[in-house]
């Protein structure tokens, strides 16, 4: 398995990822809009995808990134927006991978960490981010408006 920095080549692959992480958090949406989310964010290089291939150039997973800034500590940090391995790639190793290189790219930008949140529900998912060193935030809560 290889994990490299997603560019337009890689397109169409992150477009099926995409669109079964959104069908994965119940919200399917239909994929020409998924590919162009896509292409708004390369075009405007305001996230960072990596993605992770197996030996053969197959496309198993991904994990998006976000620059944010932590007015605490006065630095750069990240926000692990999402990640998402395929069904037929999990339990290889490839979401460890993933979280690592997200890690690495944290730490070659300067970051001071990376944050992220997932589903009550996702078990699975806590326990690979806890056993990386994640910490469950008990101080603060998250709020979220939506607007339209």
């Amino acid at each position: 398995m290889h994990i490299q920095k997603a560019a337009w080549a890689d397109l169409d692959d992150l477009t099926e990822l995409l669109g079964a992480y959104l069908q994965f958090y119940e919200v399917p949406k239909p994929l020409a809009q998924v590919q162009a989310f896509l292409c708004a964010r390369l075009h405007a290089a305001d996230s960072t995808i990596l993605l992770a291939r197996d030996e053969g150039g197959g496309a198993l997973g991904f994990v998006q990134l976000y620059a944010i800034f932590s007015s605490l500590a006065l630095r750069p940090a990240w926000l692990l927006s999402d990640l998402y391995v395929n069904e037929q790639a999990r339990r290889q190793g490839v979401g460890e991978a993933l979280m690592n290189a997200a890690r690495a790219h944290a730490e070659a930008t300067g970051a001071c960490g990376l944050q992220l949140e997932t589903a009550k529900s996702n078990l699975p998912g806590q326990a690979l981010y806890e056993r990386l060193g994640y910490v469950r935030d008990e101080v603060f809560f998250t709020y979220w408006l939506g607007v339209n």
